[in-house]
C-alpha cells in the first residue's frame, strides 16, 4: 500500500516543520509538500495532486476557508483543518467544513490529549483515515432529490421502516464528516412533531456551542445543546456538548430526561455514542431508532448492540455516501444495521417525503 501523500498549508515556518516532523515519522504518511497561504496551497493542490491537505484558517494573500472552497471546486481533496479552541475558531471551522473540509483539529498539541504523544498518534490517524478513501465532496454540496429517489427509499426500507411515527426516539452517532451531513439532513426537515433527536457527534466543547446554534438557524426544528436534567420532547433536537457524555434516564413520570456530565480522561470520545446509545437501550419508552453516519474508528457499535437486543431499528450509513466509513462499517460488519442507507435516502426518511 503507497503513502498517504500530504500538503502542509500554514503561514507559520515553524509550525510547517513541526508538522512535517510529526507526519513524516509517521509510518504510510510521506509530505510531499508545503505552502504558506492559500493561494499558494491551490496551486500546489492541482500541479502535485496530494491525498490529503493540512490546512490553517488564518494566513496572509488567502485565507484557508477561501482555499477550500477553490479546491473543492477545482481538484477535490480531503482537507484537514486546524482550529483555533476559540468561540471565534469554532464559527470559522463550521464556515470551512461548509466549504467542503473533511474535518478539524485543534492547531495546538494540548488541546487534543496532554500526553503528546496521542496527541501526534491521534493527527496522523486522521490524516491516514482521510487519505485512504476515493474521496468526493460533491455529495454532500446539495440535497437533491426528486419523486423516483423518494418512491426507490420507500421501497428499499418499507420492511424495515413502516412509518417515522412509530418511533419514539431517533439518535444519530456520527464522527468525521458528520457536521456537513447532519446539517444537510436536518435543514431538509419539513415543520412536523418528529420524535426527539439526539446527536452524538464528536466534537470539541468549543465547537458544540457553535453548531447548535448553527443547526438551528437552519432547522424547521428547535435545535438546542443538551442540558443535564432536560426532558426530553417530542419535536426538539438536541446536540450532544463536547467535553461531556450524555446518558438518558427515566423520569418519575415516566418521561425521559438527561444527564450531562463532564467526561473523565480515561473517555477517548467525548461525547461518547455508545455510552449514550447504551443508556437508550435500557429505556421503557418505547420503539428506537439509531443512525450511524460517517466517521472513523468504531464508536457506536457496542451500544448499537445494546440497542438492537431491545429491538431498535439500527440505521448505518452506506459507503459510498460516508466520507469515512468506519464507524458504519463497524456496526454493519457485525450483523447490528437492519439496513444502509445513503446521505439521501436517510435524508429522506427522516424527511417523511
Amino acid at each position: 500500500m503507497r503513502n498517504v501523500r500530504v500538503l502542509i498549508v500554514d503561514d507559520s515556518s515553524f509550525i510547517r516543520r513541526r508538522m512535517a516532523e510529526i507526519l513524516s515519522a509517521s509510518e504510510g504518511i510521506e509530505v510531499i509538500g508545503s505552502a504558506s497561504n492559500g493561494k499558494e496551497a491551490i496551486n500546489l493542490v492541482e500541479k502535485i495532486r496530494p491525498d490529503v491537505v493540512t490546512m490553517d484558517i488564518e494566513m496572509p494573500v488567502m485565507d484557508g476557508i477561501t482555499a477550500v472552497r477553490i479546491i473543492m471546486k477545482e481538484c477535490p481533496t480531503p482537507v484537514l483543518m486546524f482550529s483555533a479552541m476559540t468561540t471565534e475558531g469554532a464559527k470559522a471551522t463550521l464556515d470551512a467544513l461548509d466549504a467542503g473540509a473533511a474535518d478539524f483539529m485543534p492547531k495546538t498539541l494540548t488541546h487534543i490529549s496532554e500526553n503528546t504523544e496521542i496527541a501526534k498518534a491521534r493527527l496522523c490517524e486522521k490524516v491516514r483515515s482521510l487519505g485512504a478513501y476515493d474521496y468526493s465532496r460533491t455529495r454532500l454540496t446539495r440535497l437533491v432529490y426528486d419523486s423516483r429517489t423518494v418512491l426507490d427509499t420507500h421501497e428499499k426500507i418499507k420492511s424495515h421502516i413502516k412509518s417515522l411515527a412509530d418511533y419514539d426516539l431517533i439518535l444519530f452517532g456520527a464522527s468525521t464528516g458528520g457536521p456537513a451531513a447532519l446539517q444537510l439532513i436536518l435543514a431538509s426537515l419539513p415543520v412536523v412533531q418528529l420524535p426527539p433527536i439526539i446527536i452524538i457527534q464528536h466534537m470539541p466543547e468549543s465547537f458544540t456551542g457553535a453548531y447548535a446554534r448553527r443547526l438551528d438557524s437552519l432547522c424547521r426544528n428547535h435545535v438546542c445543546l443538551a442540558e443535564d436534567g432536560q426532558l426530553v420532547r417530542q419535536g426538539t433536537i438536541y446536540l450532544a456538548p463536547g467535553g461531556h457524555q450524555l446518558t438518558l434516564l427515566p423520569d418519575i413520570q415516566g418521561r425521559s430526561k438527561m444527564s450531562v456530565k463532564r467526561s473523565d480522561d480515561s473517555m477517548l470520545y467525548k461525547p461518547c455514542i455508545d455510552l449514550t446509545f447504551k443508556s437508550a437501550s435500557e429505556l421503557n419508552i418505547g420503539k428506537i431508532m439509531a443512525i450511524i453516519m460517517t466517521g472513523m474508528g468504531a464508536d457506536g457499535k457496542e451500544g448499537s448492540r445494546a440497542l438492537r437486543s431491545k429491538g431498535a431499528t439500527i440505521i448505518a450509513q452506506d459507503e459510498a455516501s460516508s466520507d469515512i466509513y468506519g464507524m458504519p462499517m463497524a456496526v454493519a460488519k457485525a450483523g447490528l444495521a437492519d439496513i444502509q442507507l445513503s446521505l439521501i435516502e436517510i435524508a429522506v426518511l427522516i424527511s417523511g417525503n
